[in-house]
């Protein structure tokens, strides 16, 4: 019986990109697993806030939401991802990282403290221009976007500084602006890495 390393697929754009319809798409293809954070940790993460006396809709400004449940929610994800690869799986993530794109290092790390077995990391950056991801952010009027809109000469010269830094890993641009998405040209670039 042969095996096949598994994946796992780091979703990441800014919000709006389509972060999400990406990620399904992926993970339909590749029949893996899907791992959406705000799914995997809302529920927690309204109910810490509100103990907090915080609004449970505002994260960007809230120290308390950024230095203790943040990291919580991403110690729960890459703990699925784990157990996911242990079983064989491939895994696609859908979650932004953007406080981690900094540190180059940072697959190294979760690699090891979180236990990964042997897996193929593919970076995956959902491509949108400026208007159109704005648009999309007014159209789905998430309460949590409410400050991106209103400060968005802010949010969106910050999100075009925080480029990803990561090593060991493909990286592969996904152009988000077609509509339906097409997984055309990414499976040709993703092929074309791994041969």
């Amino acid at each position: 019986m042969t095996t096949t390393t598994p994946k796992v697929f780091f979703v990441i754009g800014p919000a709006g990109s389509g972060k999400s319809s990406v990620s399904r798409l992926i993970a339909a293809r590749f029949g893996a697993a899907y791992i959406d954070k705000d799914t995997a940790t809302i529920r927690f993460t309204e109910l810490l806030l509100k103990l907090n006396n915080s609004d449970p809709n505002e994260r960007d400004n809230n120290e308390f939401y950024q230095t203790t449940i943040m990291p919580l929610e991403y110690a729960s994800i890459l703990d699925l991802t784990r157990d996911n690869l242990m079983a064989g799986n491939s895994v696609v993530l859908d979650a932004p990282f953007g406080k981690f794109f900094s540190d180059s290092e940072y697959l190294t790390k979760i690699r090891a403290h979180h236990q990964w077995p042997d897996a193929e990391l593919v970076v995956v950056h959902v491509k949108l221009a400026g208007e159109a991801l704005r648009q999309r952010l007014i159209t789905r009027g998430y309460p949590r976007d409410e400050w991106k809109l209103s400060n968005w000469e802010t949010f969106w010269a910050g999100a075009q500084a925080n480029s990803c830094r990561w090593h060991g890993a493909m990286h592969i641009d996904f152009d988000n602006s077609a509509a339906p998405a097409d997984m055309t040209a990414f499976e040709a670039e993703l092929c074309s890495t791994q041969t």
